[in-house]
């Protein structure tokens, strides 16, 4: 029967296959072409260039800044959440790349003297008691924040500085990341949204102002540096919801915006309009690809370094680091915090290159595509239900250029094997890993679409890396089309029953990607018709360079030429 198969899937045709590899595990290889955007991809409070973190911060607090009203000091030390901040010309005097961090709404980092400028009686202690807080959103204690800010982005020169990458903005809150805790806690003392939604939106408007220059020379446009620490859909309730749209709302202002809890992949980072990203009603993420943050200067910023620090615990940890940088990564991040200990840098240094590689990198210029086959439930929904979808709380896989969808008479799969509950933190919830074909069902199929515009190489080489389970010992194999519509067959993986997670390199020559297949697909694996198959992680890599030469829009020359 296999035989016959191939045979009629290749009449006409003259292709040599290539032989199959299988190796135990996953197969973060690239090809040789393939290099990271720059050395800036890892960021962290301190450089380690041995681990490829190259960009260090610098750390400042308002009151070092703007000791006394009117004084401004780049020779001031300070303090803030336990850690010592140099002067300003201290840390400036250090080699190499840096973000900017600057402390600005707890009481014990603003200046003495603007609270009783202000006339402020009213503070707030974050939900971690690190600090109480001045109101940033009262119109005096803006205007002097706004003032600091000038004086460090224009008067300093520091966002023009080569060395400074990103900042991020407005400093508030419990540790600088305005999670609206202390804006829902002044509603209690009268602060409606509207008053404070009247002032977020002019001071991102502010904040994009003064990082350009107060728009004196276009040529001074250094807002892409700006990086908003807020998030899609914040726990708000005080508001009713009124606050879900603020992230997007800085970023249509025109900053960059940052996460600071990838590692809980599954949890509130799904539908998530500052990154163009949606839940569509089938349960999978949609990506505007031509939403500007994307393919633009600005920042994308996460943070993967919470597995056995910050109160969390991973119960499996090379799972949840590897979960983590996906989802990280499915957000099209550009910057990735790290901490070389915390995120087991050298432990599991193949993946984490592959990660680096892999930052800011866009359709035109990346090595692969790929897609993680799962189902997860996103608890963050159970509560909310401003959005909605069929099958809700629970979304579909983690896609980056390349999507797996369960379609037509003959590729409805069933979720994997894999169960993980409550990984790193209970609000994490619970993920099935894995598709698995239903061939009791007549299902033996899984079926791929791949974005367009990575399609569109169609002088490329294409290999294919598929991670399964090696369950069962009948054959599976992969069909793809050719330029002339013809339907191939790869060569065949065999299978021992070994129970082990394996991944398969599958060189598929003469692959013409156009949506020729079956239901508009692109390829197809096909379980081999006897034993379901059950597929984990699939990658599409771009053997050559890819043929377009372009500038990438992150501000550096691609490296793809």
């Amino acid at each position: 029967m296999r035989t016959f198969l191939l045979s009629l899937l290749l009449l006409n045709t003259s292709w040599t296959m290539a032989a199959v590899t299988v190796v135990n595990g996953d197969d973060w290889r690239l090809p040789s072409w393939s290099s990271p955007l720059d050395d800036t991809r890892f960021y962290s409070e301190e450089a380690s260039p041995a681990d490829h973190v190259d960009v260090r911060v610098i750390d400042l607090s308002w009151r070092q800044i703007n000791p006394r009203k009117g004084e401004f000091s780049t020779t001031t030390a300070d303090s803030a959440a336990g850690m010592q901040f140099p002067s300003l010309d201290d840390q400036r005097a250090l080699p190499g790349k840096y973000w900017l961090r600057i402390w600005v709404s707890g009481q014990n980092w603003a200046p003495a003297w603007v609270k009783s400028d202000c006339n402020i009686s009213k503070t707030w202690k974050d939900q971690e008691g690190q600090a109480r807080h001045l109101p940033i959103w009262n119109s005096c204690v803006w205007k002097h924040v706004k003032d600091m800010y000038r004086q460090v982005l224009t008067g300093w020169g520091m966002a023009a500085d080569p060395d400074m990458l990103f900042i991020q903005v407005p400093g508030a809150f419990y540790y600088t990341e305005f999670d609206l805790d202390i804006p829902f806690q002044a509603a209690k003392d009268g602060l409606s949204f509207d008053a404070f939604n009247t002032w977020f939106q002019a001071a991102m408007k502010d904040l994009v102002t003064i990082a350009n220059g107060e728009n004196s020379d276009p040529s001074d446009d250094y807002a892409w540096k700006l990086v908003y620490t807020g998030e899609d859909y914040p726990f708000d309730d005080t508001w009713s919801g009124a606050t879900n749209l603020l992230a997007r709302d800085a970023v249509q202002a025109g900053l960059g915006i940052r996460n600071g809890i990838t590692e809980l992949f599954n949890f509130h980072l799904n539908h998530t309009p500052a990154y163009g990203a949606t839940i569509a009603q089938d349960g999978h993420i949609e990506i505007n690809e031509d939403w500007p943050l994307l393919t633009d200067k600005r920042t994308i910023g996460a943070e993967n370094e919470c597995y056995n620090a910050c109160g969390y615990h991973a119960k499996d940890l090379y799972y949840a680091i590897r979960m983590s940088n996906l989802k990280a990564l499915q957000m099209r991040t550009k910057r990735l915090y790290v901490v070389p200990e915390d995120s087991y840098l050298s432990t599991y240094a193949t993946h984490w290159d592959w990660v680096r590689h892999s930052l800011g990198k866009q359709r035109d210029n990346s090595a692969d595509a790929w897609v993680a086959l799962r189902t997860a439930q996103d608890k963050y929904w159970i509560d909310d239900h401003s959005h909605s979808w069929n099958g809700a709380p629970w979304v579909r896989n983690l896609e980056r250029w390349l999507v797996q969808k369960d379609v037509g008479s003959d590729g409805i799969s069933r979720r994997g094997s894999d169960h993980h509950v409550n990984e790193i933190d209970r609000d994490n919830g619970e993920s099935w890993e894995g598709r698995l074909t239903d061939h009791a069902n007549g299902q033996d199929y899984l079926y791929f679409f791949i974005d367009d515009l990575f399609a569109a190489d169609f002088q490329q080489s294409w290999q294919l890396k598929v991670t399964f389970v090696d369950q069962g010992n009948s054959a599976w194999w992969v069909e793809y089309p050719d330029s002339g519509n013809r339907i191939i067959a790869s060569e065949t993986v065999s299978r021992s029953n070994s129970g082990k997670v394996k991944t398969a390199t599958i060189d598929l020559p003469h692959a013409f990607f156009d949506n020729q297949m079956a239901n508009a697909a692109d390829f197809r694996i096909f379980n081999g018709g006897q034993e379901d198959l059950e597929v984990r992680f699939v990658r599409l890599i771009r053997k050559n360079r890819p043929a377009v030469t372009l500038l990438f829009q992150d501000g550096f020359e691609d490296p793809v030429k």
